[in-house]
């Protein structure tokens, strides 16, 4: 799924409980950072023509999507969250819920899948995929994108806070702001 899929799924599992900011934000970020890996496309782009080609993002893209990472991620969480335990938890189901979201819809335009060493640092030997993935760009992936950014439009009305909270606290209110004036009386 897109990065964009990834972060508003990330920002509703944020939202399923109330939370504060830092916690929100920590639960939203958990569903991105296994593709962090994914940053290794720049280098790939970068030496594509040259004699030494840096293949970080072919060789590597997906090598984050495992059990161990998602635990260390949640210690992060727990070390660093205002509810430890609340937030430490969801940040281990927000980085799940991105492994589900790759392992449905994440087919290359080739048909091509990357398979998710999910038990690594410990094996190697169980890769995830599934047969019947669909393609990034297939309908179903606009069509989640779709009804999360409109389940995020309503959480700004309802809640009062948007996932522009994690850059700006005026942006966000600003935000908040539009959409009430906008949708006043409709929900």
């Amino acid at each position: 799924m897109s990065p964009i899929t990834h972060f508003l799924s990330g920002w509703l599992l944020a939202n399923t409980v109330p939370m504060e900011r830092r916690d929100r934000a920590l639960v939203t970020l958990s569903a991105v950072v296994p593709d962090v890996d994914g940053l290794g496309i720049v280098a790939e782009i970068l030496t594509r023509g040259s004699k030494h080609p840096l293949l970080w993002w072919s060789d590597y893209h997906h090598v984050l999507h495992n059990v161990g990472f998602a635990v260390a991620c949640a210690g992060l969480a727990f070390a660093i969250g205002k509810r430890r335990g609340k937030t430490a938890l969801l940040v281990f189901a927000g980085f799940h819920l991105h492994l589900a979201g790759d392992l449905i819809g994440a087919r290359g335009p080739d048909g091509d899948q990357w398979p998710m060493p999910y038990l690594l640092p410990f094996s190697d030997a169980w890769q995830l995929t599934w047969s019947g993935q669909w393609a990034l760009n297939a309908w179903p992936n606009f069509l989640i994108t779709g009804v999360a950014l409109a389940a995020t439009f309503v959480l700004a009305y309802i809640r009062g806070h948007s996932p522009l909270e994690l850059i700006s606290i005026r942006a966000d209110s600003a935000f908040v702001r539009t959409v009430r004036n906008r949708f006043r009386g409709r929900a």
